[in-house]
């Protein structure tokens, strides 16, 4: 299934820089770990704010989740997800059936 994603990041101000850089960096390393498996293969930055839209591919919203939750900036998220579905006029799908 394919699930479209917004995640908008809500740091605290207050938060250190070390401890920051730490779970950014956590966070990239895990986000690219699932990037390199195609369970997230698309991501795109929200030009001016600390967000994204991606597209991720699992076998459900059980598996979303569970991918979802273990981001390691997801207590600091607002995330909503949508679940996607071929479109009847996508031409890219004449080609797959």
């Amino acid at each position: 299934m394919l699930f479209h994603v917004r995640m908008d990041v809500h740091l605290p101000h207050d938060l250190d820089a070390e401890t920051k850089a730490e779970i950014v960096g956590r966070e990239k390393a895990y986000s690219q770990e699932l990037q390199r498996a195609g369970k997230w293969p698309h991501i795109w930055r929200i030009v001016g704010e600390y967000s994204n839209f991606s597209v991720f591919e699992v076998a459900d919203g059980d598996e979303l989740h569970t991918l979802i939750s273990g981001l390691p900036l997801f207590p600091y998220m607002d995330i909503h997800v949508t679940p996607l579905a071929t479109h009847p006029s996508d031409i890219s799908s004449d080609l797959h059936g």
